[in-house]
């Protein structure tokens, strides 16, 4: 009993962990419900490093995650790296902000290293604009670093992913969609039926059509019932009768002889 406790024990830790939302290791700042459904959309884009490069007017690269260690660096969020290799966290996930629109939703990650000379020394701030793109995938970019005053700079970031696009709902009826799927397994019928007929049983000419005696009879069968239903000629078994005229068989006439005529 306590060997089977210890082994399915572990089996649900690591059922609750498959279930667990990454999202979660985000630490709202002002936590709401609207926040965290907003949070939990962005779930497909965790676990994943997302990479962008600036040359100007220095040369750095910048590693953006998704609630998780971005770079490796533990509770950062995005981090900037320099031409040594040097990380330095621009914003923390366990200090998020978020703001949500139609389609699109503003991270802001918040409790960064501090500014050397920038900023009044105050702690570095990233902002990334995630927003609808059906054409693009995950596609990184930095859009400018505002250093230049004394409070309230941020380095703003752009994402397009089609994760956050609206789901458009589908155009086909009910009607539709039954008459794509009978038409389609009719032409699956119809071809691997001939097909069989003439490769394995070298079947010729209509008899190439796959069970061409069943539906023989089913037509056949069809016309007669069109024919008896739709067709009126009153009772069948009468003969047909026309207006002064008899219907039985007239006898044969006896044949004229005209010997008499003839000069004796």
């Amino acid at each position: 009993m306590f060997l089977s406790v210890r082994i399915i024990t572990p089996l649900f830790v690591i059922l609750a962990g498959v279930q667990a939302k990454r999202t979660d290791n985000c630490n709202l700042i002002a936590p709401s419900k609207a926040e965290q459904n907003a949070l939990s959309l962005l779930e497909p884009l965790t676990n994943q490093n997302f990479t962008a490069e600036q040359h100007q007017p220095e040369t750095y690269s910048y590693i953006f995650q998704v609630c998780g260690d971005a770079g490796g660096v533990k509770d950062a969020g995005l981090v900037q790296k320099d031409k040594a290799g040097k990380l330095v966290p621009i914003g923390n996930y366990s200090q998020t902000r978020l703001f949500k629109g139609s389609d699109w939703i503003l991270l802001i990650y918040e409790g960064g290293e501090k500014y050397d000379g920038h900023c009044s020394q105050k702690a570095r701030k990233a902002m990334i604009m995630i927003s609808c793109s059906e054409s693009a995938k995950n596609d990184f970019s930095v859009v400018l670093e505002d250093n230049a005053k004394t409070d309230d700079c941020y380095y703003l970031f752009e994402m397009d992913t089609n994760v956050l696009c609206p789901v458009k709902p589908s155009k086909l009826s009910g009607g539709s969609i039954f008459l794509i799927v009978v038409f389609s397994c009719l032409a699956v019928y119809l071809t691997g039926g001939f097909l069989y007929q003439r490769l394995v049983v070298g079947a010729k000419g209509v008899e190439q059509f796959p069970n061409y005696a069943f539906w023989s009879q089913i037509g056949n069968l069809s016309a007669d019932g069109c024919d008896f239903v739709c067709r009126s000629r009153g009772n069948r078994e009468e003969p047909p009768t026309y207006r002064g005229v008899a219907t039985e068989p007239l006898g044969e006439e006896p044949e004229e002889r005209d010997d008499h005529l003839l000069p004796m």
